[in-house]
């Protein structure tokens, strides 16, 4: 089993457009996929289930929400298996395109917002080490939980994570096998590729320190699958000027870039979260629409590839 972050410090970058197509197309390919939605605007908990849904039953006690609340307030925490849902729409359509695959889902909730200070205040104590271990027991809760649960049941864990850097997007990081990270190339996408790379550097660096002094504590050592560019405009079979000086430029940062890409398309990335179904499932008798479901899949071959999936 593989448990792989997807992060970018800037929002916008096309981050869950990315993941719930991964998920879908290795859905596709027989694989079991846990989805689990850390970001509190919650895009992809509403690229597979409605919001309707979700109000009526998953709001108030099966989202990770409920997770870490348990935790702020003194609990274990709940099962994750209690939070999982397996959404209706595309697992009912991976078994009419006759796949044993299957996406299962842990919903967000916008309240993860102020997860955050609830969990800060966790991380005092008495003394120099017991603030420490208390560091170890908050950052590393959820890989806890999800080795526990996950292992054995799926085949990889993909966790889209929020655009920051707090105590939420640690946790998921702290998890992580690997780290997949979709970026714009415009200015802002890509100013914060590099800083990003060395703040998860930093943070299992002290995470690996603390853990010294507990050994039933396992190292964390996610490694960057690397930087795969959304959003692309095409012209003359590549991205367009403007866009390649960005793209250049982010290879200059000796960080893996993959050498596929998601292209532009407002028109079916937006709508396809209404159906409940990825567009690398879906079939399209547009010769451009059909060119970006072939580029996913193009994608999603040198993922595993990349991940070891």
């Amino acid at each position: 089993m593989k448990i792989i972050s997807v992060i970018n410090y800037k929002g916008g970058v096309g981050k869950t457009t990315v993941t719930a197509n991964i998920a879908g197309e290795l859905a596709a390919r027989g694989k079991k996929v846990l989805l689990l939605d850390m970001d509190a605007q919650a895009s992809l908990t509403f690229s597979f289930v409605s919001p309707d849904y979700w109000n009526n039953t998953l709001k108030d006690n099966h989202t990770i929400k409920s997770y870490f609340d348990n935790i702020s307030q003194g609990y274990a925490p709940v099962s994750l298996s209690q939070l999982t849902i397996q959404p209706t729409n595309v697992n009912n359509y991976l078994r009419q395109i006759g796949s044993h695959g299957s996406i299962d889902l842990i919903s967000s909730h916008l309240g993860l917002i102020n997860v955050d200070l609830e969990l800060a205040t966790l991380l005092g104590g008495a003394n120099m080490n017991q603030a420490k271990l208390n560091y170890l027991k908050v950052h590393g809760r959820l890989r806890e939980s999800i080795e526990s649960f996950a292992s054995g049941r799926y085949d990889v864990v993909l966790i889209d994570c929020p655009p920051n850097f707090n105590i939420v997007t640690k946790n998921a990081l702290i998890a992580s096998d690997q780290i997949l990270i979709p970026a714009k190339p415009d200015y802002l996408s890509t100013l914060g590729i590099d800083y990003l790379h060395r703040s998860v550097g930093q943070l299992t660096r002290e995470f690996n320190q603390f853990a010294a002094m507990d050994q039933s504590v396992q190292h964390s050592n996610p490694m960057t699958l690397g930087v795969v560019f959304t959003m692309i405009q095409i012209y003359a079979g590549g991205p367009i000027g403007s866009q390649q000086q960005f793209i250049s430029q982010t290879r200059r940062l000796s960080i893996p870039m993959f050498e596929t890409y998601f292209r532009e398309n407002k028109s079916i990335f937006a709508s396809a979260p209404q159906d409940g179904i990825p567009v690398a499932l879906q079939q399209y008798s547009n010769g451009t629409h059909s060119d970006v479901v072939n580029e996913i899949t193009a994608f999603v071959n040198e993922f595993v590839i990349k991940a070891g999936i």
